[in-house]
């Protein structure tokens, strides 16, 4: 006989859902020296680039000192002049050149040129007011105007580094604490591997990471000890709004295929959960067929992997 991963009561997931959200809320609030970093690292490139192009003067932005900048590193502070920036794949497009590279930007004028283009006509007037002043005395800007436009885009920049890092490392936390885990109550890691049918795939007190499994990819498949695949998905939510996305509208769909095309007496589809989860989304996610795991206590995913062995 099968066993079947635990149904968690409302009590139970209200109380982890609990937990998970005091946690996400401690590891904010001590994100200082992070964000602290972040800032300093945007505004030495604002300072270099403010330095390099003569506090942004026109007669100073040269194919060659764009290329410079380019050079330096500086595409990136070019890009978030613009209000509000500009991505690197919409800079291409509307400038119509192939790469943002510098050793191809630097050996194409007419490109370099394209660029700045589409950046000074999407510059922020707020941040940089002096250029769009007519030629008088405001179209130099004062120290006051220079650093406040600094500080405004090196803010800018550094929560959307800030950002970006907590969405890429939420979830390769996540997944780094189950594989340790995994490792510890004995399983060892193999190469990925398509897995069309259930004998595919990681074997006996084994497991694999980004693993495709039919048509749809899962972060973490684990052999159980009965031969079925536990298929993991780890996921990280900084909200209840957006814990609908994460769990009920990713999940949940995939461990509905994967229940389809395998079976229910071949596949178990589960989740890692931390941060912030409606409670109410979480049962949903369960009826479904999902089993729900929290990354503050991967010991009830190990005694349900344990129980497979009897």
């Amino acid at each position: 006989m099968t066993i079947s991963p635990k149904q968690w009561t409302t009590e139970e997931l209200t109380t982890d859902a609990t937990t998970s959200k005091l946690e996400f809320r401690s590891n904010r609030l001590a994100a200082t020296t992070a964000w602290t970093s972040h800032y300093q690292a945007a505004r030495e490139k604002f300072e270099l680039l403010f330095q390099h192009l003569n506090n942004l003067n026109p007669d100073s932005i040269t194919n060659a000192a764009l290329a410079d900048a380019y050079d330096k590193g500086l595409g990136e502070a070019l890009r978030y002049l613009a209000g509000p920036p500009i991505s690197d794949d919409d800079l291409k497009v509307i400038a119509d050149i192939d790469s943002l590279k510098p050793s191809i930007l630097g050996q194409n004028p007419d490109a370099l040129s394209r660029v700045f283009s589409v950046i000074d006509r999407v510059i922020d007037p707020h941040r940089f007011p002096w250029l769009k002043a007519e030629k008088t005395e405001d179209s130099v800007p004062t120290e006051q105007q220079i650093e406040t436009a600094i500080l405004a885009s090196s803010v800018l920049l550094a929560a959307q580094r800030i950002a970006t890092e907590r969405r890429n490392d939420g979830k390769t936390n996540q997944e780094t604490q189950v594989k340790d885990y995994l490792r510890s109550v004995g399983f060892s890691e193999v190469a990925p591997a398509t897995i069309n049918t259930i004998v595919k795939g990681p074997q006996a007190m084994q497991f694999c990471v980004e693993c495709k499994l039919g048509d749809r990819k899962a972060d973490v498949i684990i052999r159980l000890h009965d031969t079925r695949l536990l298929a993991i998905e780890c996921k990280v939510s900084n909200s209840a709004t957006n814990s609908v996305k994460r769990l009920n509208n990713d999940a949940a769909v995939k461990a509905e295929y994967w229940l389809k095309k395998f079976g229910t007496s071949q596949i178990v589809p589960a989740a890692v959960l931390s941060g912030v989860f409606n409670v109410l989304n979480l049962e949903q996610a369960q009826e479904r067929g999902l089993a729900l795991y929290w990354a503050h206590d991967l010991r009830k995913l190990g005694d349900f992997i344990q129980s497979t062995s009897t």
